[in-house]
């Protein structure tokens, strides 16, 4: 019984994270995310392109499949549950089965793990990501802090068993997902992060992409 439990927190946990919040609201607004700016589907994509309500609607939807699924998980399986929800939600955000395994780079999901994880884990999280991107003004910095970030948080505060293997290994991930952001880095290529305030222009291709 326990296994197929398991089973179904894994099943539901990746289809939930396989819904792609920004690829829907992109073609209903007359193109992929995907094809654009970055190419991530994801939420600082979206406002890259199309503005900060897009991206803020991009990282709500993306928290709460991931609250979704890691709610199954607990009320299945408390703390082993909430681990195995999350990393499936997480991979399905990353290699989503309903767009060709082309998804996000697990930001805004990880964000949803770490409240999950510890609300005290949730503010290091968002501290280190905003200190990364505000000294930087480059996104990616501050993602890759609060990868980091997520895991030496749920060491400071002695979060051990499922919930601190949840937080490696989505460190891992979201650090992975941002492996050609860290050679631009290292390169000096990476630019700064820069929001659409011009819609129409966008989307009729009259603005040059952002590879960030």
């Amino acid at each position: 019984m326990e296994t197929l439990q398991f089973l179904a927190i894994i099943v539901v946990g990746y289809l939930l994270g396989s819904i792609s919040f920004s690829i829907g609201m992109s073609r209903s607004m007359g193109c992929d995310v995907r094809k654009k700016g970055s190419g991530n589907a994801g939420a600082t994509n979206m406002a890259r392109i199309f503005g900060f309500k897009a991206g803020i609607l991009t990282l709500l939807g993306d928290m709460f499949k991931a609250v979704l699924a890691m709610v199954l998980g607990a009320v299945l399986m408390g703390d082993l549950g909430i681990a195995a929800a999350g990393l499936a939600v997480l991979v399905g955000h990353c290699f989503p089965v309903f767009h060709h395994f082309h998804g996000g780079k697990g930001v805004s999901v990880g964000a949803a793990i770490a409240a999950a994880v510890d609300w005290r884990v949730l503010v290091a999280v968002v501290c280190a990501f905003f200190a990364g991107a505000l000294l930087t003004k480059k996104v990616s910095v501050g993602s890759v802090c609060a990868a980091v970030g997520i895991t030496v948080a749920a060491l400071a505060f002695g979060i051990t068993g499922p919930k601190l293997v949840l937080c490696v290994c989505g460190m891992c991930l979201v650090v992975y997902q941002h492996r050609e952001n860290l050679r631009r880095l290292v390169r000096g290529e990476e630019p700064d992060f820069k929001m659409a305030k011009n819609l129409p222009s966008i989307r009729k291709g009259k603005k040059k992409d952002i590879q960030a």
